[in-house]
């Protein structure tokens, strides 16, 4: 049997190359034995940070019965959603139409021709046994019925994919109405929204800290707050090794679903980037502290084991550790003790909240911060033991590809926080990872979706590469005056604009000339990241601000237009596109300032008065940005231009007069 995933540049596919199921990727060469075998697909999807994607793997993958009936009756095929986030859209939104819910591991049975006629998540080996039985007996005896099934849910599909898409502009109105909708699902006593499980609402915090900048907002403050709050000293956020666990399984936030995926950490850094500049301006010192400790303790995660010797940023830790959720993070008094000693062990028990019943599984606990210690020294001693002993435990799996979109995202991050915060080696990571994607993902003009150890893979990019992309690109531009970066961006836009857009605003999730599936994603909703179509009305957005540019400014408003039906219904599932449509809402705004004498002290005061979103670019030695070409010092001194969308103001060349500037 060929072991066809050895070599694959998907760390979830080579976890089953010794499976003894004779796997495929998704190929076209997959689908030609299938056609000429007669066999329909098995699709299996999952990723491989997926604690139940394992365990499926363990009862089923590895069994010789399982393997036997796959290979005898059907091509089963292999399908890593975070490489190929199209094939998983499609058969994701089959799963849903057919079950009412969705997950991974995602398993699917196709024609030949990739129809699906059944859809599901987890099986249990008797019962996936049971299935490829029946399957395969209907398959035998009743096949044009079989055929018929999968044709009837593409077409299905097709309709509710197909209807009229209803623009709506994101408004004053709109905004606030989102707010107000946002507050009615609020979790008062615990922060976020809904309840279990709960995930970090990311972009939804990043719209109210946006929202508050432009209204002063009590309402938006409030949730924003609340909600930072609880994250930063709650068991999901690592509070030994910095950076966020994937979700809450409760609605406290006390355990986690210990995965920590690249895609929420990057967006979580910015996020309390900005909710450490916002605290600045509330005289919030206590947050401002809280944000600046989980700014640094995610950013030392992305820079520790996230970062990659290529220089990018692999895609996520595993939420198991040798088959075990959680077992490297998890403490009991006990160990706590064994590591401090008794009377540091019990203290930081207590600090920590780890009880002998245990707040996690088998009487251990999850680590969280309900109060700051007393002494911080001590506190920052404890810390460095509990990491070196951690650090001697077995470590979960890394997934090291590196995944186009979600390293732009990690560049923005990485570049406007090591700004704000005045962390050069961030921004220097930041440019590492912009060079290795824009060289290494880059094939003769073609952005791709990932690779690994530096060989790239062969799926192309979807519009979220792309929008996110040319976002962390814009800011390293803004960050470092570097126009390349700028130049580089306004390439893949072209590009972007032309190949996913209908022309009316909307973009789907993959290029006109991409390959064919059963049917063309497009995603409507932002979820754990930004969704394409809010991902590529962003970066219109920052790009037309960075490059003075009308028609993309125009684009943006119009690529947002699709989302404001769901931003007005269900805000939570538009975060991003409400983000973006309150940057909007400030013109965009943009600053840029000249070398000069006083340019320091215009600095600062930008860097405490813009509001997030706002593009502040500040010239420097050699450099050429676009938004200071023709526009200098004034009478020797450092000037300030001030431009709301495309409209600028007089320049100005005081700490003061900029700030009356910036309103």
């Amino acid at each position: 049997m060929a072991n066809r995933l050895s070599t694959a540049t998907s760390p979830y596919l080579r976890q089953h190359a010794d499976n003894p199921v004779d796997w495929h990727e998704w190929t076209d060469e997959a689908f030609k034995l299938a056609r000429s075998s007669n066999k329909p697909v098995f699709l299996s999807v999952g990723y491989a940070a997926c604690h139940w994607c394992h365990v499926m793997a363990h009862e089923s993958f590895e069994d010789e019965a399982v393997a036997e009936a796959l290979n005898a009756g059907f091509v089963p095929v292999k399908v890593d959603r975070e490489e190929r986030p199209d094939v998983d859209s499609v058969y994701m939104d089959a799963t849903v139409a057919m079950t009412g819910q969705g997950g991974w591991p995602m398993t699917c049975l196709l024609t030949p021709e990739g129809e699906p006629f059944w859809c599901g998540t987890y099986l249990p080996r008797p019962q996936l046994l049971q299935l490829l039985s029946a399957i395969t007996t209907a398959w035998a005896e009743q096949e044009d019925q079989v055929r018929a099934s999968g044709t009837a849910v593409v077409e299905a599909l097709a309709r509710a994919q197909g209807g009229v898409t209803q623009g709506q502009p994101m408004s004053e109105d709109l905004l606030a109405g989102a707010v107000a909708t946002l507050t009615r699902s609020f979790d008062q006593e615990h922060g976020g929204f809904g309840t279990a499980p709960k995930f970090p609402p990311t972009m939804v915090l990043e719209f109210l800290v946006r929202h508050h900048a432009r209204t002063g907002s009590s309402s938006a403050w409030t949730m924003l707050e609340e909600t930072a709050i609880a994250m930063a000293r709650s068991g999901t956020y690592d509070q030994v090794g910095g950076g966020f666990a994937r979700y809450a399984v409760d609605r406290a936030w006390v355990v986690p679903h210990f995965e920590k995926m690249l895609y929420d950490n990057a967006q979580l850094l910015r996020l309390y980037a900005h909710v450490w500049q916002a605290a600045g301006r509330q005289d919030a010192a206590p947050l401002r502290e809280l944000a600046e400790r989980v700014v640094r303790g995610t950013a030392e995660f992305l820079l520790g084991p996230l970062h990659t010797p290529e220089g990018g940023f692999a895609s996520s830790l595993d939420a198991d550790t040798e088959g075990v959720e959680g077992a490297t993070y998890a403490w009991t008094p006990e160990q706590l003790g064994d590591v401090l000693g008794p009377q540091d062990g019990a203290r930081a028990a207590e600090l920590l909240v780890v009880t002998e019943q245990g707040t996690f599984e088998h009487g251990t606990s999850t680590l969280q911060l309900p109060v700051d210690p007393e002494d911080p020294t001590w506190w920052q001693a404890v810390r460095a033991q509990l990491q070196q002993a951690r650090d001697n435990r077995p470590q979960p799996d890394l997934d090291d590809k590196v995944v186009t979109a979600w390293n732009g995202l990690a560049i923005a991050a990485l570049a406007e926080a090591g700004w704000l915060l005045d962390e050069p080696a961030w921004v220097d990571a930041a440019v590492g990872a912009a060079t290795l994607v824009t060289e290494a993902h880059l094939v003769d003009g073609r952005l791709r979706r990932s690779s690994r150890g530096g060989v790239v893979g062969h799926a192309e990019a979807v519009a979220e590469d792309f929008g996110d992309l040319v976002e962390g690109l814009v800011t390293l531009h803004a960050v470092t005056a570097d126009q390349h970066w700028l130049t580089v961006a306004g390439s893949l836009l072209d590009d972007a604009v032309a190949r996913f857009s209908d022309g009316d605003g909307v973009f789907h999730d993959t290029a006109s000339d991409a390959e064919q599936l059963v049917l063309r994603p497009r995603g409507r909703g932002d979820n754990a990241e930004p969704s394409g179509q809010s991902a590529l009305a962003g970066a219109l957005l920052v790009y037309g601000a960075a490059a003075g540019s009308a028609d993309h400014l125009r684009l943006a408003s119009d690529a947002l237009a699709p989302m404001g039906a769901v931003a007005a219904r269900e805000p939570r599932f538009a975060g991003w596109a409400l983000a973006v449509g309150e940057a909007l809402q400030t013109g965009p705004l943009q600053v840029a300032i000249s070398e000069g004498e006083g340019q320091s002290e215009l600095a600062a005061t930008a860097l405490a008065l813009t509001p997030p979103g706002a593009l502040v670019v500040i010239g420097r030695p050699g450099a050429s940005p676009a938004l200071l070409q023709d526009r200098g010092p004034v009478a020797g001194r450092a000037a300030a231009y001030v431009c709301r969308g495309t409209t600028c103001d007089l320049p100005v060349s005081t700490a003061e007069a900029l700030r009356l500037a910036l309103g």
